[in-house]
């Protein structure tokens, strides 16, 4: 088996694109009376694996142009690949907030960050290589599926988008005998990467153990 990801990690961005999604997903999914952030949850470094996939180079991708403006039906039809959109956007984001703020994104205050945010998504800011627009969506759907998705791939640190919904995780055979319970389901989340780890037990057949817990969070 091979062994996991070192969860801090960089294998794409540098430490000042790091810093820029650092402070960018934290406004999206803020840390609050419900819980961690996603700079907490890893959201960066989810960004960061997925960049450096095949994914991050569109490598099974048709390439070739023409580059056209497309329906929303037509889904993806820019000519850069993610990693492009991301080095290319956080440079132009930060030239944009220090023309502005004379600051780069990072060191803006909590409200000026927003306001950045805000205009990149109604594509009112001019960036001179690609669409505002472009790159929130981008981040936006990254940064929803790095604090939702399975820990094994970054995000999702302690399973925190778990916990905040109430999701289990990994299915358990023990499912059948709560069909009929009008009570929630609550349960320890059990991910992947718990399983690989043997840090959660599976019976014979193969499905996680759940761990019961009650209604204050506490194991039963």
């Amino acid at each position: 088996m091979a062994e996991p990801a070192v969860p801090n990690a960089y294998g794409y961005l540098t430490p000042q694109e790091v810093r820029f999604l650092d402070a960018a997903v934290e406004r999206l999914i803020p840390t609050d009376e419900l819980g961690p952030g996603a700079k907490a949850a890893g959201v960066s470094c989810y960004i960061d694996r997925q960049l450096c996939s095949m994914w991050g180079t569109h490598g099974r991708n048709y390439r070739c142009g023409p580059w056209l403006d497309g329906t929303p039906e037509q889904g993806f039809q820019s000519r850069f690949t993610p990693q492009e959109i991301y080095r290319i956007g956080i440079h132009e984001i930060n030239a944009y907030c220090r023309a502005k703020h004379d600051r780069y994104f990072e060191f803006l205050s909590g409200s000026e960050q927003d306001d950045v945010l805000r205009a990149l998504e109604a594509d009112q800011v001019a960036l001179p290589s690609l669409s505002s627009k472009l790159f929130f969506d981008l981040l936006w759907r990254n940064t929803e599926e790095g604090y939702f998705a399975d820990p094994m791939y970054g995000g999702n640190r302690d399973k925190v988008g778990w916990k905040l919904i109430g999701f289990p995780g990994v299915a358990s055979g023990a499912y059948r005998d709560h069909i009929d319970n009008p009570q929630p389901y609550r349960v320890e989340p059990v991910s992947i990467l718990d399983i690989e780890l043997r840090q959660a037990q599976t019976d014979a057949q193969g499905f996680a153990k759940h761990v019961m817990l009650n209604k204050g969070g506490s194991k039963v």
